[in-house]
């Protein structure tokens, strides 16, 4: 519910802060004191359509706020919306802060939570929060779409509804395969084609693990061999054999060995640099030979070279054309091979999904027809308890029905010997339909004019289906439109009833409806120098009793008495209630 409203610099509003009740508030004041201005403002804040017009003059800007209760909304609906926009208020999961700036020069921001977001998307929370009557974008009722949705909760068919939903789903993924599947016979060709040749041309590479590696180091010796061969010689003459008058390392490590031999003899202490330089000399001596034996195991053969070469290049070819890396290459063979698999078999496929697709068909058909009963039975109850509630509110004779049509189509669920057309929602289609007048046909509701006629309506349907709606604001903009004070009192009685399931706030003329408030707020405008202003006031007690004996148009202790009677009617029907 809304909890909190603040309007600032908003047509002739400065600066205004509302605390609203949870259950049923009620502005008043005189024609033109800037009621429907905060209702203008609501609906500015979720998202309705906005101008530069609405900044108050020499202003820069006009903001609007909102703080809402969670804890009565529409919570699957809300809490999806808010996740689906990374939007979820961390901090305060319980409450929802939502907030509309309109510059001068026209450009509008718009925040939830704190988060910028497009109108479209503040619109669609909005709509999850609040109605008001008064202004359509905002009213579930004219939405056709909503009309099976309020059926549904109303006749308590909405676990079955889920069931049918699910097998749609299931359909709608068996149809996408089929779909698939039944592509052209010259694409399928073409594409079998091209998977073959993918795949032999990988699988003929007889790829090896690690083979890339082995195969660069194996082109980089090729290519070097007469260097490789230079210098293990060179390595092998400095070891082993010695250059001209220079001694070969080993016969220089063996002089030096002969020389410590006679140190150790002398000095106990040579014993292990003796033991040390024996160590390298056999090590330099293992060099020797691995330098001999590298040399004569090289072999330049540029015939081996050209092959290694070419390997390499195969191997750079399939990695472009099917992956980064060898492995990944395997793994494309194996997915194509899969493919193929399918495509080959893909007729047999094709007959086992349509063959399901039949079943599945059956069983949305039969489906449909059980959940339609079910809301053809309550639809009967609506409609009884809707025309009980205009005959309350003096439209005697109004009658109310809920059209439930089944639309033939070609591809369509099994319904008896017929197919008919479906969605996630049903076979139905549905819409409510009313007759407002004695003698007039029956319409959508959408089409009925608008006044005082339309608000009856529009409380009447509120009020049975008041359980089934989830919107957990209503607001009505002069409800009391066309009708009297005898009419209000039952108004504002069914009223106070929806505030049991709703919040809800309601701008009235009238005063017998306005008793029923239990919240109530005085608006008025004020001179302030050369501007004027609009201001909101609570009243309680006295100053309640002097606003509706003002609003009962008289003046002195009579009105007074009058309007303390109101408030003692409403006292006493509230109690009985």
């Amino acid at each position: 519910m809304l909890s909190e409203l603040t309007i600032t610099d908003f047509a002739i509003i400065d600066r205004l802060q509302l605390q609203i009740a949870p259950g049923f508030n009620v502005l008043t004041g005189e024609t033109g004191a800037g009621k429907s201005i905060i209702i203008d403002a609501v609906s500015l804040l979720l998202g309705g359509k906005v101008g530069a017009e609405v900044v108050r003059a020499g202003c820069d800007r006009a903001l609007v706020e909102g703080v809402f209760d969670l804890e009565s909304a529409a919570p699957n609906t809300l809490h999806t919306l808010l996740a689906g926009n990374d939007l979820l208020n961390e901090d305060e999961s319980d409450r929802l802060f939502l907030s509309r700036e309109v510059r001068a020069g026209g450009r509008s921001t718009c925040r939830v939570n704190g988060r910028a977001v497009p109108a479209s998307v503040l619109r669609e929370i909005g709509e999850t929060l609040i109605d008001i009557h008064g202004q359509s974008e905002h009213l579930s009722l004219l939405r056709p779409r909503e009309h099976v949705n309020l059926l549904d909760r109303y006749a308590n068919t909405w676990e079955r509804r889920e069931k049918f939903a699910g097998l749609v789903t299931e359909l709608r993924s068996l149809r996408k395969e089929l779909g698939e599947l039944l592509k052209s016979e010259a694409e399928l060709a073409r594409r079998a084609d091209m998977l073959k040749f993918q795949i032999d041309e990988i699988r003929s590479a007889r790829l090896k693990p690690g083979e890339e590696n082995d195969l660069a180091l194996e082109q980089k010796r090729l290519a070097n061999a007469e260097s490789l061969a230079a210098l293990a010689d060179e390595a092998y003459t400095a070891l082993y054999e010695g250059v001209g008058e220079t001694p070969a390392a080993l016969d220089a490590l063996a002089q030096a060995q002969k020389a410590m031999a006679g140190l150790a003899k002398i000095d106990p202490n040579w014993r292990t640099h003796l033991e040390t330089i024996g160590g390298i000399t056999a090590q330099v001596d293992d060099l020797a030979r691995e330098a001999k034996h590298y040399r004569e195991a090289i072999e330049y053969s540029p015939k081996r070279l050209d092959a290694v070469e070419e390997r390499l290049d195969l191997i750079k070819r399939l990695k472009r054309k099917y992956g980064a890396a060898l492995p990944e290459v395997s793994a494309f063979a194996d997915r194509a091979a899969k493919e193929l698999d399918s495509l080959e078999h893909s007729g047999e496929r094709i007959e086992i999904l349509r063959q399901q697709e039949d079943r599945l068909l059956h069983s949305i058909g039969q489906a449909g027809q059980e959940l339609s009963e079910a809301r053809k039975e309550a639809a009967a109850k609506l409609s009884q308890a809707i025309e009980v509630e205009l005959n309350d509110l003096r439209m005697n004779g109004a009658r109310f029905a809920v059209d439930l049509k089944w639309e033939p189509e070609a591809g369509g669920a099994f319904a008896g010997a017929e197919r008919y057309r479906f969605d996630s929602t049903g076979l139905d289609q549905v819409e409510f339909l009313v007759a407002p007048n004695v003698g007039e046909g029956l319409k959508p509701l959408i089409k009925i004019a608008s006044g005082g006629e339309t608000a009856r309506l529009m409380l009447a349907l509120k009020t049975v289906l008041s359980r089934a709606d989830q919107t957990p604001t209503l607001i009505f903009d002069e409800i009391d439109q066309g009708i009297g004070g005898r009419v209000g009192s039952t108004v504002g009685q069914k009223l106070w009833g929806l505030s049991k399931h709703h919040q809800v706030l309601c701008i009235t003329h009238l005063p017998q409806l306005a008793g029923y408030g239990d919240a109530h707020f005085k608006v008025e405008k004020q001179i302030d120098g050369e501007r004027t202003l609009t201001h909101v006031s609570a009243l309680d007690g006295e100053t309640r009793v002097e606003e509706l004996a003002q609003m009962l148009g008289a003046s002195g202790e009579g009105a007074t008495l009058s309007a303390q009677e109101i408030l003692a009617q409403v006292k006493r029907v509230k109690a009985k209630e």
